[in-house]
């Protein structure tokens, strides 16, 4: 990895070790069924995503939300993993930081059943 950043060289890895990606790579492409899922910096990323806990959420619009990314609920309450687009102000959400293992397993969530699913990470 150290002669990879002197020379400037770009390393595609292929992994399912999301530990190793987060800890040598920089840009990260996540891909589900041969199709890009989500693509960017790592660190923006983790940055536009976080987890919102409040009451059930019947799916219409929460302010700051682009997208809900993934979502599980109980009777009463939902837990919500999104991309953000702005603060959430809203004080029935309570907001959690994610990780980057957060995001992606999100983001693989969907449809998952045999599907074998690869990120790719390019080192820093």
């Amino acid at each position: 990895m150290g002669s990879v950043a002197e020379s400037g060289t770009t390393v595609l890895l292929s992994s399912h070790l999301l530990v190793d990606l987060e800890r040598v790579c920089d840009h990260l492409i996540v891909l589900h069924a041969a199709r890009v899922q989500l693509t960017g910096g790592i660190e923006d990323l983790v940055a536009a995503h976080r987890q919102l806990v409040g009451p059930r959420h019947d799916g219409g619009p929460v302010a700051g939300v682009a997208t809900v990314v993934r979502a599980s609920h109980t009777d009463r309450q939902s837990t919500l993993l999104v991309r953000v687009d702005g603060p959430v102000h809203d004080p029935l959400w309570t907001v959690h930081d994610v990780t980057l293992e957060d995001v992606i397993l999100a983001y693989l969530a969907d449809g998952e059943t045999q599907t074998s699913h690869t990120a790719w990470g390019v080192p820093a």
